[in-house]
């Protein structure tokens, strides 16, 4: 058995999304080895409520570093602007607290921020490093950006362009890639776009879930579709509501009444999505709810007939959570969900122009719509893919492979 040194930024096993992941992502860590687990002292309380309330054997396994800048170091840190600099700070001072406390370990991982456009300074440590999973968002293709202003369009190009001076010029991330023993990579499009060697990297997505509960669908809309997320353009939300304001626009008055999309979520774009939903006249099917409690959104997933999610991200945890309650997924064939959904669980629709993209959104929802037989065999198939590739045991099996193949 190793000893892992592995480095969560972001932990709270009562969190989904990054925090979610850190907490996963150690305990798949400590089925198989030692862990060392770094994270910041604000997650201490979380993490120690949680093990108390949920006994479970590997927490021997674990023990907790729980690390920070000094306090005078940060009254700045305000706000998911400045959340990155000091995350860049936080992974830099890690190799001299490491030393101080005198640390003994095989392998360090850097796990989570998931993105690979920032370093990691574990390599410092003289040790193997395994780095991710890490990937990014790519850019939103410029035809889907026409319904949002100029700040929007620009502020996406300048997130793109900082991504790639990262890749091209950072030497600290020049060092990570070159010392990282292996690299773990979010999506296909990772290796190619930001200069991995292809001969040390290996496909892992940050995203997975639990096996879900089977539970008795909700009574209501015969052809429930449910999607969730924030209310941001990557997430591409106009999409969803354009192609379902098409599909049921479309529909005789007794099946549309059978038909309702419930969008979950809060964000800076909820009052544009509002105005889309009134001025395509489906404020009768189109709902728009804020953040539920867990247990109200997973009896949406338990009764819904489809998860519309044509989002532009490179990742996506809400299909990973929608294919473990066996509901189809249909979504965008890109480098993020598309890598996700094949068609044994879903349907993926050919990025194109934005009238040939929707079109083929509202062709999807119609075609389930129209077949229960291809409903049944989806909702089967995706809870097959959840079981092969998104369970968290997936991950840490993966995991396993891979330190087992590092030789300290």
């Amino acid at each position: 058995m190793k000893t892992i040194l592995a480095t969560a930024y972001a932990v709270n096993p009562y969190k989904g999304s990054e925090d979610g992941m850190g907490w996963n992502f150690v305990l798949q860590i400590a089925r198989f080895q030692r862990v060392i687990a770094v994270t910041r002292r604000n997650n201490r309380p979380h993490i120690e409520r949680f093990m108390a309330q949920n006994p479970d054997t590997k927490y021997v396994r674990i023990q907790w570093i729980y690390h920070d800048l000094p306090e005078w170091t940060r009254w700045w840190k305000r706000g998911p602007i400045m959340a990155m600099p000091y995350f860049l700070l936080w992974q830099r001072s890690i190799p001299a607290m490491v030393r101080r406390l005198g640390l003994r370990f095989d392998i360090a991982h850097n796990l989570n921020f998931h993105n690979d456009w920032t370093p990691s300074y574990l390599w410092r440590l003289g040790k193997p490093m395994v780095w991710g999973p890490v990937g990014h968002h790519p850019p939103i293709p410029t035809q889907f950006l026409e319904n949002y202003g100029w700040v929007q369009r620009l502020g996406d190009r300048l997130r793109w362009w900082i991504k790639q001076a990262h890749w091209k010029w950072s030497p600290a991330l020049a060092k990570t890639r070159a010392a990282a023993a292996h690299i773990l990579c979010m999506h296909s499009q990772v290796i190619r776009t930001s200069a991995m060697d292809a001969a040390k990297c290996s496909l892992m997505p940050s995203v997975a879930t639990e096996p879900a509960l089977e539970r008795k669908p909700s009574a209501g809309h015969d052809f429930q579709v449910i999607s969730a997320g924030r209310l941001l353009a990557l997430k591409g939300f106009d999409l969803t509501i354009e192609a379902f304001a098409g599909f049921v626009n479309n529909l005789a008055a007794d099946l549309r009444a059978t038909c309702k999309l419930t969008i979950v979520g809060a964000g800076p774009e909820r009052d544009r999505y509002l105005s889309m939903v009134m001025a395509a006249d489906c404020s009768d099917c189109i709902e728009i709810v804020d953040w539920m409690p867990r247990e109200q959104l997973l009896q949406r997933y338990a009764g819904a007939a489809a998860f519309l999610f044509p989002s532009h991200e490179g990742a996506g945890m809400v299909v990973a959570e929608a294919l473990s309650y066996g509901v189809p997924v249909i979504c965008l064939d890109n480098s993020g969900p598309g890598e996700f959904v094949d068609a044994s669980c879903g349907i993926k629709v050919a990025v194109q122009s934005r009238p040939a993209t929707v079109a083929g959104l509202v062709a999807a929802l119609k075609r389930l719509h129209d077949d229960p037989q291809l409903r049944s065999t989806l909702h089967a198939g995706a809870k097959a893919r959840h079981a092969q590739y998104f369970h968290w045991n997936r991950r840490g099996e993966a995991l396993q492979q891979v330190y087992q193949s590092i030789h300290p």
